[in-house]
């Protein structure tokens, strides 16, 4: 009797040591990953949309004042990517490999447009020739929409399933497969939403002639938003298979798709009076609800195979040990704090208006 509730006390330690609050860790480990990904989106998303207008500025000052509003944070902001990469590397890494396989091209050319993005802020105004600022000025524009668009067709072939066959190896054309109508539609979604994140972020940073073209430019980019958010939306319900099964599973998380679509329509009302602020914490949440939503539907899942569901890779067939889950978690529960001070400060340090000096980019 004493050996058997022994065994009973360790059996119990145990699973209090793989859960936490009755959540497994691979779950965790799903959600901490998901708020990396989601913060990136929303910091970087607002980068890469400021970018995205660059080419429409006329005047050489108010291209260097763009620039200058992302100036201290930009970087900072890719840390974002670096430390979700390695959480999905260390937590997933089952999923890591198989993703980097199929999707080996488009993350090729995101790397080097991230590296062409940064050469692009740091050297634009090293001289003033109007060929060399020029030359900079459309490298930093395309770097910026293809960091975009990528990011959402890579996001759309997740959505969408891939070719995954037995032991997750990567069956499919690792060269043309990714351009699927589907994923360059939430390309173009992806691209339109951090164009609207990243008008309203600098009308927050302007003032002057440049605010007042923000103004009409920011209405543009809502239209592009909207018109590509309703068409992929609309496409996702009707042809992508079981996408709303998991709600009639459990039809509490109907909310999520009501607060985005809340959210999308807060966001032109804020516009229109002029609350910037407001109505970049709603485009905020917009990305977060809509980022939800895929978790929601996709979980466990992580990789759909569109070849045999036998074949998905899922949060428990890519996961590392649970030892290694539980140390994981813990480094996170105490980084995670310094890392939202060290952001509180850097944005509370350089909030207000772009005022050029003789260190500005």
């Amino acid at each position: 009797m004493r050996k058997l509730k022994r065994t009973y006390n360790l059996h119990k330690k145990k699973l209090t040591m793989e859960t936490f609050l009755g959540i497994d860790y691979p779950t965790l480990w799903y959600l901490v990953v998901g708020l990396l990904f989601s913060g990136y989106a929303i910091l970087e998303g607002f980068d890469y949309g400021a970018g995205a207008w660059h080419l429409f500025f006329k005047k050489d000052l108010s291209r260097r004042i763009a620039i200058n509003a992302i100036g201290p944070l930009w970087d900072a902001n890719q840390v974002w990517l670096i430390i979700g990469g390695g959480a999905l590397f260390a937590g997933f890494p089952v999923m890591y490999a198989t993703m980097l396989s199929a999707m080996y091209i488009p993350f090729m050319i995101f790397l080097m447009m991230l590296v062409l993005r940064s050469a692009a802020i740091k050297f634009r105004s090293a001289e003033s020739m109007p060929w060399w600022r020029k030359t900079w000025d459309i490298t930093y524009f395309l770097s910026n929409v293809s960091i975009a668009f990528l990011l959402g067709v890579v996001l759309g072939n997740i959505v969408l399933g891939i070719d995954i066959g037995a032991d997750f190896e990567y069956k499919g054309d690792i060269f043309f497969s990714f351009l699927s109508p589907y994923a360059l539609m939430v390309g173009f979604t992806t691209l339109s939403i951090f164009m609207t994140q990243g008008a309203i972020f600098l009308l927050l940073k302007t003032e002057g002639r440049l605010h007042a073209r923000l103004t009409f430019l920011l209405k543009r980019g809502m239209i592009f938003f909207i018109i590509s958010f309703a068409i992929t939306s609309l496409y996702t319900l009707v042809f992508i298979p079981g996408v709303t099964d998991k709600f009639k599973e459990a039809p509490l998380f109907f909310v999520l798709p009501l607060l985005a679509f809340l959210a999308v329509a807060n966001v032109p009302r804020l516009v229109s009076k002029k609350k910037y602020a407001q109505a970049l914490i709603f485009s905020s949440l917009t990305m977060a609800f809509l980022l939800m939503l895929v978790a929601f539907q996709l979980y466990p899942v992580l990789l759909p195979s569109t070849l045999d569901p036998a074949f998905n890779v899922t949060i428990y067939n890519a996961a590392s040990s649970q030892k290694s889950l539980g140390i994981m978690l813990t480094i996170v529960v105490i980084g995670a704090p310094l890392l939202a001070l060290y952001f509180l400060f850097l944005y509370k340090t350089f909030y207000g208006k772009v005022k050029l000096d003789d260190t500005s980019y």
